[in-house]
Parts: structure tokens; sequence; C-alpha cells
């Protein structure tokens, strides 16, 4: 070989060697780059716990999931706590905590200044969209964004994870009926322009559920003097430009619902509407928060009672009442004979506010309760302070019946553990859960409450308690429901086939991502 062809050799390993630099600089990607979904819940521990039982399942497909995690709102130790727990016991499973973003105090629009806590929720959320970009471009890096995942109040995510090219789906953490309701809520804005609070007596038609009364609409669309109004009826218009919706309920629990959200009948453009996965049960596993001491009393105490004559109330993580509606309780529990542990959370100011947003709060317990009622009912119940390990409480062969406040996990939760409910729905969506509870899964009664504060009296409490306890038509029926639950997540189950569906729509599906050049 001459010289001259040695150097033409040399020359052309050179360019080809150039081109395949140029072409990585070009993607600024390995070859071979792990998939990945990206999850972003809404600030709030039952939130956060929602979308991590869904990472949990997709980690099955060998997926790696980043969970977004705000910073600002809704901290609390609990929640690092937890997380550490998920990231040590789940290796693809990771959390990448956005920058501080400080809680609005107010929020300010055109017509009006306003404390309301969603809306400063929901303006909290918006400031932090910068942020989530910033997470997004740094992930896409190393990784194949296959899908972001957000929750329906992080709607404002969307536009960033649209504009790099990544599918992104809602993980709706309510059930089928809400789900329902919320796409439908943009109709029911232009029917009307008085606020859904002042509607008093006027009861709405919404396709998949029930006659709802307007007034117990969920909280953040009752007022149209509320940015958190305009929030909400964004979040749901753009429910329909998603390239999928997960639900957190499953098929036979909610099948009206399930009917008319699969034809359309609830989206403004029936033929347009998203795809929609129904892949639950999701809830949480035991011991997910509260200390081994709070289990060890609780559970204790539960070992010594007879089988299926307890009755648990727990009003979710902040859900509270009034002094004088918590003695009305204690007096009912009392008056009906029943046995009872009972989760009692520092008491709001007043009776028309039923939660509280500071739960760590400490109080005097017996200050809040009648008179010598710890005493008089120590055979028979036990009253804890703000936390009780709930999953094994409804597990626990003793507990036979649970009072809630309808939200979604506890709702789901007790459905898997076969335990009747008392329907006691006290804000966000839970009015529209209860419906569903009571007429359609028909595993619940209802409280009767007030028409002007919602206020319910000792003896509704005893009644109610005695009709629960007494009604072997409602164990069975939850009892039933119980092995649907199970039946959906089974290998051939609704669920699990729904999820199935859902894995395979990112088997080929390549996010556009950014071309980043050096």
């Amino acid at each position: 070989m001459d010289a001259c062809e040695a150097l033409g050799r040399f020359d052309l390993r050179r360019r080809a060697t150039k081109l395949c630099c140029d072409s990585s600089r070009l993607t600024n990607k390995p070859k071979m780059q792990k998939e990945a979904i990206i999850m972003y819940p809404a600030p709030g521990i039952g939130h956060i716990v929602s979308m991590v039982e869904l990472a949990k399942h997709l980690t099955k497909h060998h997926f790696s999931i980043t969970i977004l995690l705000t910073t600002g709102f809704r901290d609390h130790s609990s929640v690092d706590t937890y997380i550490h727990r998920i990231s040590t016991s789940h290796a693809s499973i990771s959390f990448h905590r956005l920058p501080h973003t400080p809680f609005p105090a107010t929020v300010t629009t055109t017509t009006t200044t306003t404390t309301s806590v969603a809306a400063r929720a929901f303006d909290f959320i918006k400031r932090n969209t910068s942020n989530v970009a910033n997470a997004l471009s740094q992930i896409s890096h190393s990784s194949t964004i296959k899908s972001f995942i957000v929750d329906l109040f992080c709607t404002s995510a969307m536009e960033p994870a649209s504009s790099m090219g990544i599918p992104v789906y809602y993980f709706f953490t309510s059930g089928a009926a809400v789900l329902a309701l919320f796409s439908y809520f943009p109709k029911l804005h232009h029917q009307s322009s008085v606020s859904f609070k002042d509607m008093i007596g006027v009861e709405l038609r919404v396709p998949g559920n029930a006659l709802l009364k307007a007034v117990d609409m969920p909280d953040p669309i009752l007022d149209r003097d509320d940015p958190a109004y305009w929030d909400m009826l964004w979040f749901c218009t753009r429910l329909n430009e998603a390239s999928g919706i997960i639900v957190n309920t499953f098929q036979d629990l909610e099948p009206v619902a399930v009917k008319t959200v699969t034809e359309g009948a609830c989206f403004p453009h029936p033929a347009r509407a998203p795809p929609v996965y129904y892949i639950g049960p999701l809830i949480a596993e035991p011991q997910q928060s509260g200390s081994t001491a709070d289990n060890k009393q609780c559970l204790s105490w539960l070992d010594a009672q007879p089988r299926r004559s307890v009755v648990y109330l727990c009003f979710g993580s902040r859900g509270s009442f009034s002094v004088s509606q918590l003695k009305e309780i204690a007096n009912g529990l009392e008056r009906s004979g029943h046995r009872f542990l009972w989760v009692v959370k520092r008491p709001t100011q007043d009776e028309r506010t039923k939660q509280v947003h500071e739960t760590t709060r400490e109080f005097d317990l017996g200050s809040v309760l009648p008179s010598g009622f710890i005493e008089r009912t120590k055979g028979m119940g036990l009253v804890v302070e703000s936390w009780a390990p709930q999953v094994e409480v409804l597990n626990h062969e003793s507990v036979g019946g649970f009072v809630s406040h309808c939200g979604w996990n506890s709702v789901l939760e007790a459905v898997v553990a076969g335990v009747p409910m008392i329907a006691w729905p006290l804000y966000a969506e839970q009015h529209v859960n209860r419906h569903v509870m009571v007429e359609e899964m028909k595993v619940a009664v209802a409280v009767e409450e007030r028409e002007e504060d919602g206020f319910v009296s000792e003896e509704e409490v005893e009644r109610k308690v005695r009709e629960l306890m007494g009604s072997d038509e409602i164990r069975e029926r939850s009892l039933k429901m119980k092995q649907m639950a199970l039946a959906a997540v089974q290998e051939f189950g609704s669920s699990t086939a729904a999820l199935a569906n859902l894995v395979q729509t990112w088997s080929g599906n390549m996010t556009k991502g950014v071309l980043i050049i050096d």
C-alpha cells in the first residue's frame, strides 16, 4: 500500500468517525437510554401515596419512575419519612424535589383578592411550572421519557411537557363518577351565570351521576368569585386534550359512570374523548405512616375485641369538626352501645368549617369531648389523637363498620377490606362519592345533616351506627364488592388488562425530546 492510498483510507475513517461524533452531539444521548415515566402529584400525602401505588405497578413493566415533588406547601416530616421508605424499598422509584416556592398569602385577580386555600394551592402549583420544565429537560438528557403523568390540579405542567413532545396523561385520584362530573363541568358552567353555592334547592343532572344538589358541588367550583373556580374550569376543559386518563377505580365498582365516560357523554366532544384506563383499586400498603407505638396501641386494643364488633371513625388527613360537633358524635357513640375506635383531630373554629390544614398542632383531647366521656367508655371504646394505621385497622377482623368522610382513598381501602360504611362527606368531591357509595355501590348508609351548616345530631349518629352494625344486607354487599375488587387486579382482571393496554401504548411511543447541541 503506498502513502497516498494509506492517507486516503485514513481520511475516510476520520470522516466516518466525525460523522458519528456529530450525530452523537446532535442528540447528546447515549444509544441505550433507560425508559422513564415522570409523575407529578399535587401536594399532600394522599395524592402522593396514590401516585406511588401507580408507580409500583409500572415498575413491574421495567420502567424507571421519577416523581416530582413541590416544596413549600403541605411539606411535613411524614412525607419525608414516607418517600425515604419508598426509595429504600423500590430501587426503580426516585423522587425529585423541586426548588422551594413560597406559598402565596393571597391571590389577586382583576376582579378580586382571595385567601381561599384552593386558589392559593393552584397558584402555588402554577408557580412551579418552570421548575417542572427544568426537571423534564434535565431527565431527558439521560432517559427516554415515555410519558408524563400529572394530577388534575397540576394541569399547568401540561404545556412544557407537550412542547418537548412528551405525551401527557392524567392520573385521576377520584372515581369515574367524579371524572364524569368534571368532564361535564364546562357545560354546566355555560348553562348558568349563578354560583352553585347560591342555587339553593337546585338539583343538577350530570351524566353518570345521581341527581346532585348544586350546593354539594366540590368546594373549588362552588363560588364564581373565587379564582379557584376559574382554575378548575380550565383544568376540566383540558381533560379532553390528554393522551389518556388513568383512573383509580375498577369497572364493577362504578358501572354507570364507567359506561357514561366510555360513551363520551360527559365530554364536550365525545368523538375526541381521550382513552380512559381504569386500573384500581390502588391503595396504600400497611404501615405507610405513623409510628410503631401508634400501630401497637390501636391494633392491640382491636385484638381484644369480638369479631366485627367495632365501628371505626376517621375523617381523612384533614377532616375535622367543631367542639360542639365532636361532643355530639361522642354522645351518639355512647348511646349506641357499640364498641368504637375513633380518630379525633384538632377541632375547627366553627360549624361550617370541616377541615384543618395544620394537623400537627397539639390539643387537649379531654377538653374537646364531653366531661367524663373517656372514663365512662373505657371498656367499650378507644379515642386516639390525629392518626391511626387505617389499612391495618380496616382489615382487622374485629372491625365491623367505618364512619368515613368519603375521601376516595378511604372508600377504596374499605371496599378492599369488605367493611360497610357510614357516609359523612365533609369537603372537596366527597358529596359526589357519597351518592356512589350509597346509591350505586350500596355499601354505605348516609348521615342526615342540618341543611344550613351540615351539623349532625347525636341522635342521628346513634341511629346510623345501630343501622349499619345491624345490617346483614349491607355487610353481604360489602363482602361481595371486596371479591370484585380483588378479581379486578388478578392476572386476567379488568384493571390488570387496562394497565397492560396502557403500557402497550408506550411500547413504541418515543418522545420527540429536545435536540441538545454542544
